[in-house]
């Protein structure tokens, strides 16, 4: 459906993302779910800045799903916040730098204050809340900080469409999309249960808690029936 995905599992995608920091390689690393996909119908552009990720991972459950629809199966859902956490730990064992940027003014310094009480050796290259305009003085403050890794938490398509273009400046940092993480690891918004999430069901938690996201939540039967269209394509092919 245009978006092409890294067929890993969330040990494997570490391994990468860890590989990629110790070698010192830019790039950027995405984690599209079903509602990011859909846009991509509208918005070509934003496909490519999708497929030109270093690392693209399967966040949503709806992803999941359509692949196995289409005959392309993949390994596992792979959470964005889980492979940052993750990735947070390891770095934490290696002295490595994190910056963190997105969310509210406050929130992401409260998200560095948990992330290094959790993981005691992480360094802490800077902060930047989310809501800014001109992209120049962020990227200008993140050369200086000269971070191994940064979490981008500015929600789709911003946060993408940042690190796309910012890159070719930051080429020996390692940079994540992970949407509202930063607001999880503040301890601003609890994660669904283990039950929810074992079962594919966090986006209905979230949708509990949440009735007001039913207008995003309604992406998904959409994208599953475009999934489901583009299979019966496939079959009449005889593929």
């Amino acid at each position: 459906m245009g978006v092409g995905f890294d067929n890993v599992t969330l040990s494997q995608a570490l391994e990468r993302a860890a590989g990629m920091v110790t070698r010192g390689e830019g790039g950027y690393v995405v984690t599209p779910n079903p509602e990011m996909v859909y846009s991509c119908r509208r918005d070509e552009g934003f496909a490519d800045v999708l497929n030109g990720a270093a690392l693209v991972v399967p966040d949503g459950i709806g992803i999941v799903h359509a692949a196995r629809l289409l005959k392309t199966p993949l390994q596992e859902r792979v959470p964005g916040i889980e492979l940052g956490e993750q990735l947070a730990a390891w770095m934490a064992t290696q002295g490595k730098r994190l910056y963190l940027l997105g969310a509210k003014p406050g929130i992401a310094e409260r998200a560095a204050e948990n992330l290094t009480r959790s993981y005691p050796g992480l360094v802490i290259a800077g902060t930047h809340d989310g809501y800014f305009q001109d992209d120049a003085p962020v990227a200008a403050a993140l050369q200086e900080a000269a971070p191994d890794v940064v979490f981008v938490c500015t929600g789709f398509p911003k946060q993408e469409r940042f690190m796309a273009a910012h890159t070719a400046e930051l080429p020996h940092c390692l940079m994540l999309g992970l949407g509202g993480s930063l607001d999880a690891f503040a301890g601003e918004v609890t994660r669904a249960p283990v039950f929810f999430r074992n079962h594919g069901l966090e986006w209905f938690y979230r949708l509990l808690r949440e009735p007001k996201r039913i207008g995003r939540m309604m992406k998904l039967p959409v994208f599953l029936w475009l999934a489901l269209c583009e299979r019966m394509k496939q079959w009449r092919k005889g593929a």
